[in-house]
């Protein structure tokens, strides 16, 4: 059952990165608020992405619960946190706090 669910997290996580890498299209391996604003106009991609239990349907609040306040989302920072975002609306919420407590703590620093 364990290796089952790394190897989906894997394939997800490789899903993701295709994703990614569709949506940066300046191609500086950084997706901004545009790109991924643009990305979203696609009804493929939502649909996409829905496969992956990510609800796009509040996109600005998906892309600054991936992003670490820099304004524009690293590969590594989407799919650890589309990874965390994956499934039900009570897993966004808990994404959502420990975003907002990261920006506290940075602040702090």
């Amino acid at each position: 059952v364990i290796q089952d669910k790394m190897k989906e997290k894997a394939v997800v996580s490789d899903k993701l990165r295709e994703f990614f890498s569709a949506a940066d299209t300046s191609g500086d391996g950084f997706v901004t608020w545009d790109e991924f604003e643009e990305i979203l106009k696609n009804e493929a991609v939502v649909a996409y992405l829905s496969t992956l239990e990510l609800d796009t349907s509040q996109s600005k609040s998906l892309f600054d619960q991936l992003d670490d306040g820099d304004r524009q989302v690293s590969v590594e920072e989407f799919v650890r946190g589309a990874l965390r975002l994956k499934g039900h609306a009570r897993s966004s919420d808990v994404v959502a706090i420990m975003h907002d407590c990261t920006k506290v703590l940075k602040k702090c620093e």
